[in-house]
């Protein structure tokens, strides 16, 4: 007789994801049966018709629960889900709305959960896009030149790691460290990885499974979210006093090289560290179009250059004290 896995409670915060949360449930209902789990949606104000979806698919399934996350924010969604129905639940699966993921998806967190004896077990992060700036995005995120070489944005045959992407979580390690940090909208998960491991809990990257996520249609849109991200960055290295790694120190520099230019009326070698950094990235997108035969990606690297500069202004504004952070990552 084949031994039942435990049970688990799989949480999707959202916010205004119509378009995916349809589908994105259909697919996870077979899993949630086989695993005995709700799907809690945590939905963070949808205007665009998320709910109505949600409430839909909830009267065809009673797995499905609808939660309204007043906060808005990730974070706060999945600590509200653990904190109404984590009781009696082993595991906490965090799914992303605005992503994609295969059918076994869950059943490998867990499995792999139980064959490593992990607290955490954190995923890859591939990323993909239709469109044409979603394409060369989604190629400057899969670039060591738009990630600088992050682990989880690289497929992985299994290693014990210090930070991934989200999936799977013991819930009596996430609630024993107090769960995520609600001040945190971007970075939340590096910041809950840190606490975990200074509490001795181990974080596993899995080697049989990952997700792929969709990136933001417009430059725009990646400009804020890598503000985001550079706020969540430097708010993490201010909470715990840690020295940021060296491929996240590179792009600190991008502001003050962009500052810097812009007194180059005064002399023009106060333009040349923008002019190198430019020639960096949009040689690296030329050179990726060609080698790839794909002339979609052509301006992946205009897509890291905004990338840089958004994580880099993030960071300094954060630093700084100044500005606000947007409340939704």
């Amino acid at each position: 007789m084949m031994q039942a896995l435990p049970s688990s409670l799989i949480v999707i915060p959202c916010l205004n994801e119509a378009a995916h949360i349809g589908v994105l449930l259909d697919q996870l209902r077979p899993a949630a049966a086989r695993l005995g789990a709700r799907i809690v949606v945590a939905d963070g104000g949808s205007t665009d018709g998320t709910p109505a979806i949600v409430g839909e698919r909830a009267k065809e399934d009673p797995r499905i629960i609808l939660l309204h996350n007043e906060k808005r924010i990730q974070s706060a969604a999945i600590n509200l889900a653990v904190a109404r129905f984590g009781d009696g639940a082993e595991y906490l699966i965090r799914i992303d709305a605005h992503g994609g993921y295969p059918a076994d998806y869950c059943d490998r967190l867990v499995e792999e959960a139980l064959a490593t004896g992990a607290d955490s077990v954190v995923v890859s992060m591939l990323t993909s896009g239709s469109g044409t700036v979603q394409k060369a995005a989604a190629a400057a995120q899969n670039s060591k030149l738009g990630t600088g070489g992050s682990k989880h944005r690289h497929l992985s045959a299994g290693e014990w790691v210090d930070h991934g992407h989200h999936a799977l979580m013991r819930i009596s390690a996430f609630r024993a460290v107090g769960g995520y940090d609600e001040t945190f909208s971007h970075n939340e998960d590096a910041e809950l990885d840190y606490r975990l491991r200074q509490a001795g809990y181990r974080i596993w990257m899995s080697g049989r499974t990952q997700m792929v996520y969709y990136p933001r249609a417009s430059l725009s849109g990646l400009y804020f979210q890598y503000l985001g991200y550079g706020r969540g960055r430097a708010k993490n290295v201010l909470k715990h006093r840690v020295i940021p790694k060296v491929r996240q120190m590179v792009p600190l520099l991008v502001f003050p090289v962009v500052v810097l230019a812009a007194f180059s009326f005064v002399h023009w070698l106060a333009a040349v560290p923008l002019l190198i950094w430019a020639s960096v990235c949009l040689g690296y997108g030329l050179w990726t179009a060609v080698s790839q035969r794909n002339a979609d990606i052509a301006l992946a690297g205009v897509s890291a250059m905004v990338m840089h500069f958004g994580w880099s202004v993030g960071f300094w504004l954060q630093l700084l004290g100044l500005g606000k952070q947007r409340g939704v990552a």
